[in-house]
């Protein structure tokens, strides 16, 4: 395969057939670099080297009666994790300052749950407001299924975005959860584009799925037509159902990235989750299909030391997006 000519292609309009896709996760380690370049071409027609920083606060923890294998937070978890009920608003607007400061700007508020009760998201308007009137960022809200009213409420108090991955392939998803559907995830995005709220939805990636299913996964978020595209990579807890996933490892980590950037060419592609355990000493190779990271910590693992990303986009001679300072999906 001509990963080069395969890239200007796309750029041109090509969608790329199943056999292409397939070709991309079956390719030798041989020809990673080059896969890679293909997928850059792609990326730096849209994105240039600009990198957009996001930023996780876990406002709500643990006591989710979902019963998702990788959540620590879920019923069947039994993972040692901090639990604890909605944060105040101080706590989640103090977040944004300090992301703000370590340049984020889009700040995600996540909370664990099956969805929002009405007095959380009653917290969650009041620190978006004041978040809005203090700082010029982005704020992606993930706060689990939510009604038509909820999301309507959200856009009105400034959220831009809103997170709700479909995590893995219909037809494996009964095997990670069964305490919702598939049907159930593409209804709530539906429902918050219909309110106006960009919509972010991703995968992970390293739950005993198919390369068949890691195909679907990105032609499905291709159709859901989602802005933001987050691909995490298991990172098996102690006390979950998949403690004992280990089947990654960093090569195929970035073929996967650059699948997902050829499938969804002008969308924002974002290393999320699980990145420093799978792709470890080859995170910076991301960023050549990845236009977005996460920085710091996630839900209930650490992540590593901003420091250390801001040197890895300064080495890569990349940039930090600053959205030219304003809230813009």
């Amino acid at each position: 395969m001509d990963w080069n000519q395969l890239g200007k292609d796309v750029i041109n309009g090509k969608i790329l057939n199943h056999q292409e896709a397939m070709s991309i996760l079956e390719s030798p380690d041989d020809e990673l670099l080059p896969l890679l370049h293909g997928a850059y071409i792609v990326r730096r027609h849209y994105f240039g080297k600009k990198v957009k920083l996001n930023k996780i606060i876990n406002t709500k923890s643990g006591m989710c009666p979902e019963d998702c294998g990788y959540c620590s937070q879920s019923s069947v978890s039994a993972a040692p994790i901090e639990k604890y009920t909605m944060m105040d608003k101080e706590a989640i607007v103090a977040g944004a300052e300090k992301a703000y400061q370590q340049n984020v700007r889009t700040y995600c508020i996540v909370a664990s749950g099956r969805g929002p009760l009405q007095r959380d998201l009653a917290t969650v308007i009041e620190a978006v407001k004041e978040i809005k009137s203090s700082y010029t960022m982005k704020i992606c809200a993930c706060l689990g299924i939510v009604s038509e009213t909820q999301a309507h409420q959200l856009k009105e108090a400034g959220v831009e975005r809103y997170n709700h991955n479909i995590n893995t392939a219909k037809d494996h998803h009964r095997a990670i959860t069964t305490t919702h559907t598939y049907a159930d995830r593409v209804t709530t995005l539906d429902k918050i584009k219909e309110a106006g709220l960009s919509p972010c939805s991703g995968v992970i990636i390293g739950m005993g799925e198919s390369y068949n299913d890691i195909i679907a996964m990105a032609k499905a978020l291709r159709e859901i037509d989602a802005d933001s595209i987050p691909v995490n990579f298991l990172h098996p807890i102690p006390g979950t159902p998949l403690e004992n996933m280990d089947n990654l490892n960093p090569r195929f980590c970035l073929k996967v990235l650059a699948l997902f950037r050829y499938i969804n060419p002008a969308k924002e592609i974002r290393i999320s989750g699980g990145r420093e355990v799978n792709l470890r000493s080859l995170q910076p190779l991301g960023l050549y299909a990845a236009n977005s990271i996460f920085v710091g910590d996630y839900l209930t693992t650490d992540g590593q030391e901003t420091t250390a990303d801001h040197q890895i986009l300064e080495d890569l001679g990349f940039e930090i997006d600053f959205l030219n300072e304003k809230a813009n999906v």
